[in-house]
């Protein structure tokens, strides 16, 4: 678990409560065949983008160095709104170590539940 300005993070269930209203973000799904997460953040929902009910998907391209670390972040497609919560979380990621860098597609998705 992790608090953040007042709001509760449950990354196994990516549930987030704020304001009394429920917004769910998902952790972020990674293609099987590709490196596998050792450490995921999840992303916080953005205060603006719950209150428009703005929700979707955002896919980043991320380039994870040999070490496991993500190198950088690019973001693919998603609501202006989300990708910035999006590539911060996903900067903070670890992946197994593997013996050359990799690029790989994460994907995430917000729903804003009444």
């Amino acid at each position: 678990m992790r608090f953040h300005s007042g709001r509760l993070v449950l990354a196994a269930s990516a549930l987030f409560i704020l304001s009394g209203a429920l917004a769910r973000a998902q952790t972020g799904t990674t293609d099987e065949s590709k490196r596998k997460v050792k450490t995921r953040v999840t992303p916080l929902y953005p205060e603006l983008a719950r209150r428009m009910n703005v929700a979707g998907k955002v896919k980043i391209e991320v380039v994870i160095g040999a070490d496991g670390r993500v190198k950088t972040t690019r973001v693919v497609g998603g609501h202006p709104l989300l990708v910035h919560a999006c590539q911060d979380a996903v900067r903070e990621w670890r992946f197994l170590p593997a013996p050359e860098e990799t690029t790989q597609v994460v994907e995430f998705e917000f729903r804003a539940d009444e």
